[in-house]
């Protein structure tokens, strides 16, 4: 039983540590109160917010981020296409907790290899010429290598939390422009300059087998440049067949945090470069343009001195500083709490049931006057502040008329000790001081006293179980107390008081006429 108790008792101090923790927790994204990672410029806003000259923080300097990036490229057009390879480098930099740039290079070899014929002449300078001629159709492939640099502007969508400090995950979007140059070869012809000869090919069979069927026959030299239209440079892997575009980007992705320098991240980007000539062939039944479909996965890494730079601010949740100030506040200037007590009688107001307490009149834990006796006279009014409640009800005074006992009705009126009635006077804990509660009611005994002269007071403490030394040092002090603040302070007559201590844990005084 013993260590489960103690047991129990760890915990509780375990708890208790941990609460205590939490509650000094400060912001560990971004702490606006830090000087040292805001830049030069914006000094002067970060000093008039320390200063409350103004509700806000300067924006801090914030890390840049390196990426490297790699995955699935393929051409969406005319040309049924096969997976490419494509990778890259990027480098991102936030505008705010939102937006941010990045500038990015892409790298991709695209392939493509239809499986249906095609019937339309392409025409005397097409590379499908001669395979067109010899079989009647021709079946398109291609291979395109391609550069795309990029300036796409990302808008942060998970960054802002209401119930969470820091951004474990982040959603984004991006729109942006790109230079695309892509050249675009294709296979026609054998290694001996001759057209393929597709007859022994049954293109009845599934897709994949006749695609399959057709690369067998194929010596993959990709020796002709595809046809193409507008802008043309002499730099291609087969001259005067690199098409530089101009192109719109769009896309999604997701990162996830694996630390406060490191993430990984997969994305979908969209290029649209308007051109119908990417895989080498235009549609002939209508207008349609190629795209770029890049699935990448993304290793980024946050560039930058820690003690200078805070994270990238798509990481740090705008939100955290407020909260934490709220529930710690290291910066706020909380006024003073007012707490008014009209009547002044240490009660305030909100909680007052009596705000017009006369000044100095005692009253309980309501701010309601104290009515010791409970005649109806509240103490500052009372003159017989113990009024027994047989000689109730009493006058405007308080003072109550008691009736003469059944035998001594039609008796002339005597004085006798005997018949007095005094109070006893309580002590709380070890006190031996006569307060202001016990004064009201010695009061009243020395009146009762004053209009007895010849009557003597019996004083009685009580020494604790069987009178231990202590409680009898204590008892004899409150007696002592008592028949000091009689005898100094209301005038009666020291030969009057009779002291005694008897057993008991009573922490009263006792006062008795003595016969």
């Amino acid at each position: 039983m013993a260590s489960k108790k103690y047991l129990l008792l760890a915990g509780a101090a375990s708890l208790l540590a941990a609460s205590t923790g939490f509650a000094q927790v400060q912001p560990t994204g971004y702490d606006a109160l830090d000087s040292s990672k805001v830049g030069g410029k914006r000094l002067v806003q970060q000093n008039n917010f320390l200063n409350h000259q103004s509700n806000f923080p300067a924006k801090p300097r914030d890390q840049w981020e390196l990426g490297f990036h790699g995955g699935l490229h393929l051409i969406s057009g005319t040309v049924n296409p096969t997976p490419g390879f494509g990778g890259g480098i990027s480098l991102r930099k936030a505008l705010g907790h939102t937006f941010s740039v990045r500038a990015e290079y892409i790298g991709s070899f695209d392939y493509g290899q239809d499986y249906k014929k095609r019937f339309e002449n392409p025409g005397a300078g097409s590379p499908w010429a001669k395979t067109y001629a010899k079989n009647g159709y021709y079946v398109p492939n291609y291979k395109s290598a391609n550069h795309q640099l990029s300036l796409d502007v990302l808008a942060s969508l998970s960054n802002i939390l209401f119930y969470r400090a820091e951004p474990k995950v982040n959603w984004y979007v991006l729109a942006g422009y790109s230079v695309v140059m892509a050249d675009v070869d294709v296979d026609a012809l054998d290694g001996n300059g001759n057209a393929y000869d597709y007859s022994s090919i049954d293109f009845g069979k599934k897709r994949h087998q006749i695609v399959k069927d057709i690369r067998s026959l194929q010596d993959k030299k990709y020796e002709q440049n595809a046809p193409s239209q507008g802008n043309r440079i002499a730099i291609g892997r087969n001259n005067d067949n690199q098409l530089i575009r101009h192109a719109l980007d769009l896309g999604t992705g997701v990162a996830f945090k694996v630390s406060k320098r490191f993430n990984i991240g997969v994305e979908e980007k969209i290029t649209m470069p308007f051109d119908a000539y990417l895989d080498g062939l235009a549609n002939p039944y209508g207008a349609s343009k190629d795209l770029y479909s890049y699935t990448s996965v993304r290793l980024n890494f946050n560039l930058g001195n820690p003690a200078k730079r805070v994270q990238p601010l798509w990481w740090i949740n705008p939100l955290e500083y407020a909260y934490s100030e709220l529930s710690n506040p290291r910066h706020m200037k909380l006024p003073t709490p007012v707490l008014p007590d009209a009547d002044g009688d240490g009660v305030t107001d909100q909680f007052d049931r009596e705000p017009n307490t006369p000044a100095g009149a005692p009253v309980d834990s309501h701010g309601v006057a104290k009515d010791t006796d409970g005649d109806g006279v509240p103490d500052y009014k009372d003159k017989q502040l113990i009024t027994p409640t047989y000689c109730q009800p009493v006058d405007a005074d308080g003072v109550g008329k008691c009736p003469d006992p059944e035998c001594c009705k039609n008796k002339p009126v005597e004085t006798s000790c005997a018949t007095l009635v005094l109070p006893s006077v309580s002590f709380k804990g070890s006190s031996t001081k006569v307060g202001r509660d016990q004064e009201a009611i010695l009061a009243s005994v020395a009146s009762t006293l004053k209009s007895n002269p010849s009557c003597n007071v019996l004083v009685t403490g009580h020494a604790g179980a069987k009178g231990k030394k202590g409680g009898v040092d204590l008892s004899s002090r409150r007696v002592d107390s008592v028949i000091d603040y009689l005898a100094d302070k209301q005038g009666i007559d020291r030969g009057r008081f009779i002291k005694q201590n008897t057993p008991g844990e009573s922490g009263t005084v006792d006062l008795a006429p003595a016969n």
